[in-house]
């Protein structure tokens, strides 16, 4: 349930945090980030999330940071800066009406979508400006069928992915300033278990969802006229169950799952192809089922948050693969990761 690569409209963004969404208080915890790794943790939002952070997302510019989570409000944005949380922003007008499980905003920060429980229409988009919270768009025609996992706007902002449970598993729609288009045809061979995460490339050419069912991961050509026909399975599948993020790297080089089983991460090159021979496992594994994962945005480290102690573990990234594991942040979440994000 976690954001794909960050992007690149607005040129590189400083890739001077990560944030780790967790089950357990403080919720989110955002960290210096540097080529060295993990700094010092920020102090905690004066006004914490509700309740578990499922999913987070910076702003392109990196002047906000959102969550999703279960108890009402079912989401919490701050103004972020270098010195780090600002005053919560009002809750929007109109409260998403179950648990909220993912978070995304649109690259020029005009819009931010959260995706929630099992209450139709599973998917709340609100206009979003400097001032936080604005009007919620309306609902789309066809919402999705059930619980919105995971969320995905492409680069440009011309379309919205949803990753949810119950058939067809993926809901994609035209976006503009007026809102929902009519929902894009489902694909031709849909997910075959209920969707928990979404992502498009940078430049719009694909997308990827990952779900319960094996492969576990299924990716499409995309384009304006909506889904091409599905790219041929990984020859090496994600772990043996579910998966439960997925993120593009920014120039669409890779694609990583984060899954369920060892090795609770899996990296694959990427290109007009599909899937090319999965990179090797790094050295030292995260520690237990994977829940979100990220690249930064100059592709130089990826991170994945995961549920067992330290919660979160992060590697330098390059064309060859996973480098060294980067060590611990000094102050570790206290329960699951749910979820991670770079600025």
């Amino acid at each position: 349930m976690i954001v794909g690569s960050v992007p690149m409209l607005f040129g590189a963004p400083r890739a001077q945090a990560i944030a780790l969404g967790s089950s357990d208080t403080p919720y989110v915890l955002v960290y210096a980030w540097s080529a060295t790794g993990f700094g010092t943790k920020f102090a905690n939002p004066a006004t914490l999330p509700t309740s578990g952070a499922t999913g987070v997302a910076f702003t392109s510019n990196g002047d906000a940071i959102a969550t999703s989570h279960g108890a009402a409000p079912r989401v919490s944005a701050y103004p972020w800066s270098t010195g780090g949380f600002g005053t919560k922003f009002a809750n929007p007008a109109t409260l998403a009406t179950d648990n909220g499980y993912s978070v995304a905003f649109t690259a020029n920060m005009n819009a931010i979508a959260v995706g929630f429980g099992t209450t139709t229409p599973c998917i709340h988009v609100y206009d979003w400006s400097t001032s936080g919270f604005g009007t919620k768009f309306a609902n789309p025609a066809t919402p999705p069928t059930s619980s919105g996992n995971g969320v995905a706007f492409t680069s440009n902002g011309d379309a919205i992915g949803v990753a949810h449970s119950d058939t067809p598993f993926v809901s994609v729609y035209p976006w503009s300033t007026s809102g929902f288009g009519t929902k894009f045809a489902n694909p031709a061979t849909l997910p075959t278990s209920d969707g928990m995460c979404i992502a498009f490339t940078e430049n719009r050419d694909a997308l990827a969802v990952g779900y319960f069912g094996t492969p576990f991961i299924a990716a499409y050509p995309w384009s304006t006229g909506g889904f091409g026909t599905k790219f041929s399975n990984p020859a090496t599948l994600p772990g043996l169950t579910a998966g439960r993020g997925v993120a593009f790297t920014s120039n669409g080089d890779a694609l990583a799952v984060a899954h369920s089983d060892t090795p609770f991460v899996s990296v694959y090159p990427w290109s007009i192809s599909g899937f090319g021979t999965k990179f090797a496992n790094p050295a030292t594994l995260p520690a237990s089922t994977g829940r979100g994962v990220a690249f930064t945005a100059k592709r130089d480290a990826i991170a994945i948050s995961h549920n067992d102690t330290p919660f979160i573990a992060a590697y330098p990234w390059s064309t060859g693969g996973f480098g060294t594991k980067f060590a611990n942040p000094a102050t570790l979440a206290t329960n699951a990761g749910f979820s991670v994000a770079f600025t």
